[in-house]
């Protein structure tokens, strides 16, 4: 098993909670797991991505090459469209359709939605309101994992004991309302396959 990821997203909307928790998940299936990180300008809502490998076999490099990642996987459409290049040729791109406009010349999203609508493997999705829809609107990050977890190899059940094991120690109703996001975006990916 191999699976090579690229996160996506703006700061602040938790690239790095969706790393923690596939990282989670990973280790209890006994997988190796390799992430770099790039910031960028997360606190000024800059772009972020993240480098997420994931194997039965040990990981020499903690970065992917152009045209190897699996899965694109991007809680902010534009994001998405920046990552193409990393994206095998019968890779995934799971995507949120709601843009986070944090620039003043952010594309028209009537073409970015076109642009990744036309991708022949791709799930995309309002991660924003089915977050809503389950209790916590900051949950989108959730259900964009939720929605990759077909292309992960890693089992619902085994992303579920991950959100609770990272989110359990805020609180149980913050797990709870994470896990219900994962399953959401979930279920919303197998009816677009």
């Amino acid at each position: 098993m191999k699976t090579d990821i690229i996160l996506a997203g703006v700061g602040g909307q938790g690239i790095l909670s969706i790393a923690a928790v596939i990282g989670a998940a990973a280790l209890n299936n006994r997988l190796y797991i390799k992430q770099a990180e790039v910031h960028g300008m997360s606190q000024r809502g800059g772009a972020v991505y993240s480098h997420l490998r994931l194997s039965s076999r040990p990981v020499a490099s903690d970065l992917i090459p152009f045209g190897k990642a699996g899965v694109i996987l991007s809680v902010e459409p534009m994001e998405a469209l920046r990552y193409l290049p990393y994206l095998t040729p019968d890779g995934w791109v799971v995507s949120n359709t709601q843009p986070f406009v944090n620039i003043d010349n952010y594309p028209d999203v009537a073409t970015v939605t076109a642009e990744l609508q036309a991708l022949p493997r791709r799930v995309l999705l309002d991660a924003d309101a089915l977050a809503a829809g389950c209790g916590n609107a900051k949950a989108s990050n959730m259900v964009m994992l939720g929605a990759a977890i077909p292309f992960l190899g890693i089992s619902l059940q085994d992303m579920k004991n991950a959100v609770y094991a990272v989110f359990a120690h805020k609180n149980i109703e913050v797990a709870q309302v994470n896990a219900k996001a994962l399953e959401a975006g979930f279920e919303k990916a197998v009816q677009q396959q």
